[in-house]
């Protein structure tokens, strides 16, 4: 067999992703702030794009509402582009959406979020009344820093200032002082005793135990400004590692007090504060806007996007007429041309997402009708792929529908990805309980509990099997410490000390 260089000519396939797969892809996989984020970096890339439909469009304009329940879509481009090739881009009326016409109903949880943002009045369910928060529009609340250098300023000046200023950049957000006094003041060239002066200062601002250095002192300082500071109370914060294990019998001797006296001690304990810079915490999680309202209809579940926070975009056909019938080269045309198959590609696009969304979130609400009925308690074991099956769409596209976006409903606000849940065996042998539904009989099994008969693991195992979960020990435990709840030992150690201070 020779050896040479040769041609051969071979057939293969492969799945190549166009720009567009890419972008439609990548839409899925935003909530409808990012979307909004995004459709505004496209507006000033494509001058034939544009937002908002008005009242009463002007006879030449064109174009698609994204955002619209049931949009209209032309079944081809073609025809579109065909009459525009021809000088006729006017005839495109009939995709013309007319927001203002009376076929469109302004009932939905959408369109009263549209009225409020756009200056309107969402009334009560009773009729009387105004729906809207106006503290929400006051100024916001003044920061722990702040609130301290009001203070620091109206009671020191000097060099006391600058130290009270120091120190009060050093407190956390808790109320706490995290920093060295001694090196603080060898930074600032100022005697230790001038900088403990200040700190004693600071000690009696408000709110009450702020710039502490330890919770016992924290407690000391509003136990003080309570005129509850007395030497019983001063061994009782001194070994607040005895209080946490429950010794009471150990802190009653130290102390020297009886059992009625100790257990005054320690409900005046439960009422201060161990986090007093807390209250005047500006950093607050901002509220979750939802991207799909779920309400009860007649037989059933209605389901909504939430069009109030999608932008209604537009293409504007007959400025691309314009653009088109004047002088132009090939590098112009060219670019008009990708500006307008880009348009409408991210109009469609956006339609694609909003029905893909509405028939995942169709299908979760099927398979969890009971969750929706009657609470979590019933929530069942779900995964990607069955809804991926169920409705004829890869598991991938499923994932992405349901990351970062939330559902509204009666009985508050989740994120699409709470509905899919593993599963624990049944003690017949047949179905599953979701591990969300373990997670809340545990927890309405321990909030019911007697203090005088805390649940154990084992017990906890045995109650849940006679509801029909078959669950091992380990697993309840993993179970209880996910939701925070402690060990029967210390369950009953916190409650023995509530029983005190009652």
């Amino acid at each position: 067999m020779a050896l040479g260089p040769r041609l051969d000519i071979r057939q293969s396939q492969s799945l190549v992703m166009t720009p567009q797969l890419q972008q439609a892809i990548k839409l899925l996989a935003l909530s409808n702030l990012e979307l909004d984020a995004f459709v505004a970096g496209e507006l000033e890339k494509n001058p034939l794009l544009e937002t908002g439909a008005p009242v009463d469009p002007a006879p030449d304009a064109s174009g698609i509402d994204a955002q619209a329940e049931q949009p209209v879509l032309p079944a081809e481009t073609g025809g579109v582009d065909q009459l525009i090739g021809q000088g006729r881009g006017e005839a495109d009326a009939p995709l013309d959406v007319d927001h203002g016409a009376d076929i469109f109903i302004d009932d939905g949880p959408a369109d009263r979020m549209a009225a409020i943002g756009s200056g309107g009045m969402d009334p009560l369910p009773g009729g009387g009344g105004e729906a809207i928060d106006f503290d929400s529009f006051a100024n916001p609340e003044q920061g722990l820093q702040e609130h301290l250098m009001d203070q620091a300023r109206a009671a020191l000046s000097g060099t006391d200032l600058l130290i009270a200023t120091q120190l009060i950049g050093q407190i956390s957000e808790a109320g706490y002082l995290e920093a060295n006094l001694l090196e603080t003041a060898h930074a600032l060239g100022v005697p230790l005793a001038q900088a403990e002066a200040v700190l004693a200062v600071i000690h009696g601002f408000d709110p009450s135990g702020v710039g502490a250095r330890s919770l016992a002192e924290c407690l000391a300082l509003q136990a003080k400004e309570a005129d509850r500071y007395d030497p019983c109370m001063a061994k009782l914060l001194d070994n607040l590692d005895l209080l946490a294990k429950g010794a009471l019998p150990q802190l009653r001797r130290i102390c020297g007090v009886d059992e009625e006296d100790m257990a005054d001690m320690i409900r005046e304990l439960r009422g201060y504060d161990p986090k007093p810079g807390l209250r005047y915490s500006a950093d607050r999680a901002p509220p979750v806007t939802p991207d799909l309202f779920v309400n009860p209809a007649r037989g059933g579940w209605s389901i909504e996007i939430n069009s109030a926070t999608l932008p209604r975009l537009l293409v504007n056909r007959s400025y691309y007429v314009e653009l088109a019938s004047g002088p132009q080269n090939r590098a112009s045309k060219a670019w008009l041309a990708d500006c307008l198959a880009s348009a409408n590609w991210l109009v469609k696009a956006l339609d694609q997402r909003q029905k893909t969304i509405i028939k995942v979130a169709s299908e979760i609400v099927r398979c969890q009708e009971d969750f929706f009925n009657k609470g979590v308690a019933h929530l069942k074991p779900l995964t990607l792929r069955t809804v991926a099956d169920a409705i004829g769409m890869h598991e991938s596209t499923v994932s992405r529908v349901t990351s970062n976006k939330y559902l509204s409903c009666p009985r508050g606000v989740y994120e699409l990805k709470y509905f899919f849940t593993s599963g624990v065996a049944a003690a017949g042998g047949e179905g599953a309980v979701s591990a969300e539904a373990v997670k809340s009989h545990i927890k309405a099994l321990i909030a019911a509990e007697a203090p005088e008969a805390i649940l154990s693991d084992d017990t906890l195992v045995d109650m849940l099997r006679a509801k029909g979960m078959d669950i091992a020990r380990r697993t309840v435990a993993k179970y209880r410490e996910s939701l925070g709840i402690g060990s029967s030992v210390q369950r009953r150690r916190q409650k023995a000390l509530r029983g005190k201070a009652a």
